[in-house]
């Protein structure tokens, strides 16, 4: 753990911080515990209500035991998310303020587009979708690219009261079908394809297969609305269905520039979105209109220290959360102006980051460890080249990051005068829970550092007991906060079972966690069957379903490793079928990686596979994971006890193959 003295806010930072001392922290924070109502509710009271929410502000059941858990927030009010992050601005006065500088994936000039201009395409594409009759309750899966598209179409969605479900546009046709079979949407839009650096891939290509494979399992999407990307292939060249796609510029550019605004309740669903748990199906995180919109339009100003001249960007894509909450909602109910990049960092060059950041003048910079990893890989010369004059605040998004990435990116990205807002969160919870304040919060390098307004951690042993003070265990939160999720899609057995059986009456996050003498938190890691690569949260039970459809494969078992750039890498451990001999030749596994990135997608792929002639099992056929991490991380010397292994002799065979 970092034991140096705290970094304090910069002077200049902290005397126009909308939170500007620990002081000044202390007594919000105090007053969000213990007048939950106020606090919120005067937040709540600068956005637009059609109906105000009645007493009280909410309700909440964390307790199995009393009943099914339930969380409500302004009880009875009714609003609409689009016309709060849009039309709301746009009445203001401030319609021709530049919402998207759009950067695409090769070099250019750019292009931009104004709350007035967003307006206008959110209209156009929610008459559309009104016109095929999606309207409040209808499900939209959304798989597209990083265009302006994307926002504009999760807003228009919002708009009419459509649920809609964005799937990351780096998942396979398989893992697509599956989000559609389980939402069952009648239309999906798209796009005609993507470039990721050098290389275009054909997006509807990949639509068109998972649409075939949703029909095999039991549902049709009757409409394919696609955006042609022109810059990676010809129209021409586009796979098409006649009777279920349409393309965009055909159906929506015609359509009225004005829509009327469906105004829902507070409660009424607003999207889900797919995350990975301990089971290889994918959970359905279900968040609602109001609570969520206060949440991320609140992190959003304070943890960023929001000014009106800001030019914000967040390099994640809307397939994920953090895109969702920081970059469609967050920034937008501001009025915030803000970057839209297509592509990746490092292309063509690991100068791309720093010349956007020069080129719009990025005020607010919020990436992930494994960026920052990455570039920090390629040298101190090439980010130097660069002014970056205009950082003010820097943030890190997905994961823990490592103290010599902090003090590389607080040093040389940020000159050392850039606070960095290390957050943790969660897809369930919405928004930021643990993180620092800029103007107010002394950094420890790799610390999260203190709870968000509303949020009551606490650290758990194994038996449940809450431990005071300087402790190590499991994290849970105790009490509801306004963003956090309401259900999982379809399915409230496995929410409460997954988020609330663990502990009774708290809500358990999954994530391991030290508090130091200062009450700083420190995120350890998962405690369950999730590996996080990159900050994306990939199921083991996932992968090993995966590996075992190629016909190669008889079991597989996965652990996380440590990995320098991505924090944690996939460790797959793969017995063959009868047979073959170890290790095979490299054809064997380049099949079973392909497999992966087919079933999955590329953001699966097994950083290392490790031969198996056997596992370690238990008498009773129970896989000793705590063996293979051990390893997977070359921490052989503390095994522990393997006596107790139906055949002990496995893991020696184990060792053996290890670099094979």
């Amino acid at each position: 753990m970092e034991t140096s003295k705290p970094h304090p806010p910069p002077d200049s930072l902290a005397k126009t911080a909308h939170v500007s001392s620990e002081q000044q922290y202390e007594d919000m924070y105090k007053q969000s515990i213990a007048e939950p109502e106020k606090f919120w509710g005067d937040i709540a009271s600068a956005f637009h209500w059609k109906k105000r929410w009645s007493q009280p502000v909410t309700r909440s059941n964390f307790d199995m035991n009393k009943g099914p858990i339930k969380i409500e927030w302004f009880i009875g009010a009714e609003t609409n998310l689009c016309y709060n992050a849009v039309d709301r601005h746009v009445k203001n006065g401030l319609g021709g303020k530049v919402a998207f500088l759009y950067e695409g994936n090769d070099i250019g000039p750019g292009s931009q587009m104004t709350y007035g201009e967003v307006l206008e395409h959110v209209c156009k594409l929610a008459n559309y979708l009104k016109s095929i009759g999606i309207g409040k309750g209808s499900d939209v899966t959304i798989y597209m690219p990083m265009i302006p598209e994307l926002p504009i179409a999760m807003l228009a969605c919002a708009r009419i009261g459509a649920v809609h479900s964005v799937v990351f546009a780096g998942f396979s046709a398989e893992s697509l079908a599956g989000r559609i079979l389980d939402s069952r949407p009648t239309v999906i839009l798209t796009c005609s394809g993507v470039k990721r650096g050098p290389k275009a891939l054909s997006l509807k290509g990949i639509v068109d297969e998972g649409l075939q494979k949703a029909v095999d399992g039991g549902h049709k999407v009757t409409h394919c609305l696609v955006y042609h990307h022109r810059d990676c292939m010809p129209q021409s060249e586009v796979p098409w269905t006649t009777d279920r796609d349409s393309w965009w510029h055909d159906c929506v550019d015609g359509q009225a520039a004005t829509c009327d605004v469906t105004w829902l309740d507070a409660e009424a669903p607003l999207f889900k979105l797919y995350t990975s748990g301990s089971t290889g199906k994918p959970k359905g995180v279900q968040h609602s209109q109001a609570g969520y919109m206060i949440g991320a339009a609140t992190t959003f100003k304070y943890v960023f220290d929001y000014q009106e001249k800001d030019v914000y960007w967040c390099t994640a894509d809307c397939g994920w959360i953090t895109g969702h909450s920081y970059v469609t909602y967050g920034p937008m109910l501001h009025a915030a102006t803000q970057v839209i990049f297509e592509g990746v960092p490092t292309y063509p060059t690991a100068a791309r980051i720093w010349g956007i950041v020069d080129k719009y003048q990025v005020s607010l910079l919020y990436t992930a460890p494994t960026a920052i990893r990455s570039l920090m890989a390629k040298g101190n010369e090439i980010v130097k080249k660069a002014s970056r004059k205009s950082l003010r605040i820097l943030g890190t998004v997905g994961e823990p990051i490592n103290v010599e990435a902090w003090k590389w990116y607080n040093e040389v990205v940020g000159d050392g005068r850039c606070p960095i807002v290390d957050t943790w969160w969660q897809t369930e919870t919405g928004a930021h829970m643990i993180t620092p304040l800029p103007g107010a919060t002394p950094l420890k390098p790799g610390s999260a550092t203190k709870p968000f307004f509303g949020v009551v951690p606490a650290v758990l042993n194994e038996n449940g007991k809450e431990l005071e003070g300087p402790a190590e265990g499991y994290l849970v939160i105790k009490q509801a906060w306004p963003s956090m999720l309401r259900t999982l899609a379809g399915d409230q057995e496995r929410f409460e079972k997954t988020y609330f059986e663990h502990f009774k009456g708290y809500y358990f996050t999954g994530d391991g966690c030290r508090r130091d003498e200062d009450g700083y938190y420190w995120l350890t890691g998962r405690v369950d069957d999730v590996i996080n690569v990159s900050g994306h949260r990939i199921g083991t039970a996932e992968v090993e379903g995966a590996l075992t459809t190629c016909h190669l494969c008889t079991e597989a078992a996965v652990v996380p490793m440590e990995h320098p750039i991505k924090g944690q890498g996939i460790y797959a451990f793969v017995s063959l079928m009868e047979g073959h001999s170890y290790p095979p030749d490299e054809k064997v596994r380049q099949e079973l990686i392909s497999t992966v990135r087919r079933v999955i997608g590329p953001i699966a792929t097994p950083d290392k596979i490790h031969w198996a002639p056997g596992l370690p099992k238990t008498r009773s056929g129970k896989i000793m994971r705590r063996i293979l991490r051990k390893i997977a991380n070359r921490e052989e010397d503390s095994l522990g006890d393997i006596s107790t292994l139906a055949d002990p002799s496995v893991v020696e065979v184990l060792l053996s193959f290890r670099d094979k």
